[in-house]
């Protein structure tokens, strides 16, 4: 029986019954197949770093090693003469083990050396409880495994492991390599989905050079993440419906996306039969960063130059109020009055408590009163919001018209702009009020796959 020996008031985890433990004592089976204990456990104090390269955070911890060897087997024949070796002394290795609570183990194992006298060939005998490629048991392989499959983050595995940050990442890289890959190098295995979608989300996002893109396309309905590859060009949906098959195809009936042309292209392509959806958040978030901000710049500018700079000052710092629908604005106002904490204090910190500001609705309401173009963008903004809310197709076509027919009235080119791309996308936008999907999913997935990134 093998074990690991510890104080009784750490709980640990010792070898076998062996009379050399020192008293109070406490032993329990340590899983490590053919580690024999020996001698008294050793006791140790390190000061480790827990903190961040901005917040340094050093503590001291115990660490408790404990001795041993393999268990005693027959010599070996030789690999090259195929003669008995003999012992020839022995090697320690020292492997760290489970943690123990907020107590780190080691166990340090007597490795036999065997040489032939005949040829004299000589090898070291193996631990059979040794990660390949680490100095680490197979348990506390086992374990960090365990945490990261479980979502805990890199630097939140070494610290309970009591592992470097790299040890663990090197161990993630190759879970998922064995998860995920097939083959030589990183080319992601291949699974079909095992369900029917009737809705899928297609988006891309840029990887950490600006210049390299990625495309993931997922199953709306369950989040699962269908498929996954570089570039954000057309032979990424080709290949997707390739891998899926036509059949598989036939039975999807929508899918949401950006206004990225190629993806619809693609799409339609291979399968006519499916709709492209446009949905709210892809056409307001255009219609906010290209109109109202550049419609606010270019008023704002053209007021200095007239010499007005009061009106000109009171545009300053006045983007997100233009941005906020009435509803958003009535609830800031109705938290406003009662005295909502956004962000809390700290007296650790010196950090001052801030409540909720109200006036953002009377501000809106005076610069749209006094300025035509942002007039023009509040009524513009409302008309989407209640277009998006329509059910019949006709209803939400005819309400995208009349707000054509709005931006065209400004004269404006940053609505005349707005105004081509609603009619480009007219059959994607109106497909909303007959499917009514979102590809709010699609963005959630994008952001966790760039955070894992990050913390990765």
């Amino acid at each position: 029986m093998t074990s690991v020996a510890s104080p009784a008031a750490q709980l640990p985890a010792i070898s076998h019954a062996d009379e050399m433990c020192a008293p109070g004592f406490i032993q329990i089976p340590s899983h490590l197949e053919g580690f024999v204990h020996m001698g008294k456990p050793k006791e140790s104090v390190r000061t480790k770093e827990f903190g961040t390269s901005a917040r340094r955070c050093s503590r001291p911890v115990q660490i408790l090693t404990v001795p041993g060897r393999l268990a005693a087997r027959e010599a070996p024949s030789c690999p090259c003469c195929g003669k008995a070796m003999e012992g020839n002394g022995q090697v320690p290795i020292a492997l760290r083990h489970l943690p123990l609570g907020m107590e780190r183990a080691r166990v340090e194992v007597l490795r036999p050396r065997w040489a032939c006298r005949e040829c004299g060939t000589s090898s070291i005998e193996d631990v059979p409880f040794r990660a390949p490629g680490q100095r680490i048991t197979l348990p506390l392989l086992t374990f960090v495994c365990d945490l990261l499959a479980l979502g805990q983050t890199l630097k939140a595995v070494s610290l309970m492991a009591g592992l470097n940050r790299n040890v663990v990442k090197k161990i993630d890289r190759a879970r998922l390599s064995a998860l995920y890959t097939e083959g030589e190098g990183s080319r992601l295995k291949l699974r079909k989905p095992k369900r029917q979608a009737h809705y899928l989300g297609a988006d891309e996002f840029k990887l950490h050079n600006a210049r390299r893109w990625a495309t993931v396309i997922i199953d709306l309905k369950t989040g699962h993440v269908l498929w996954l590859a570089y570039t954000k060009r057309k032979q990424v949906v080709y290949d997707f419906c390739d891998f899926v098959g036509s059949e598989w195809m036939l039975y999807v009936e929508a899918i949401a996306c950006d206004m990225n042309a190629d993806f619809e292209r693609a799409f339609l392509k291979r399968h006519p039969h499916l709709d492209i959806v446009y949905e709210y958040f892809h056409l307001i978030k255009n219609f906010n960063e290209k109109v109202i901000c550049k419609v606010r710049k270019d008023k704002q500018a053209r007021l200095k130059e007239e010499g007005d700079s009061e009106a000109a000052r009171s545009l300053k710092r006045s983007t997100y109020i233009l941005k906020s629908c009435a509803d958003t604005s009535k609830r800031k106002e109705r938290d406003a009055r009662a005295g909502k904490v956004v962000s809390r204090g700290s007296a650790l910190f010196g950090k001052q408590e801030v409540l909720q500001k109200g006036g953002a609705r009377k501000r809106c309401e005076d610069l749209i009163s006094q300025n035509e173009l942002p007039f023009a963008c509040d009524i513009a903004g409302e008309m989407l919001s209640r277009a998006y809310a329509y059910r019949q197709e006709k209803h939400m076509r005819d309400a995208m018209e009349r707000i054509v027919e709005v931006c065209r009235g400004t004269k404006d080119r940053h609505f005349e702009w707005f105004a081509r791309l609603v009619e480009s996308h007219m059959d994607g936008i109106v497909a909303h009020a007959r499917h009514h999907i979102s590809s709010g999913k699609v963005e959630g997935t994008n952001q966790m796959i760039k955070t894992l990134r990050r913390a990765g």
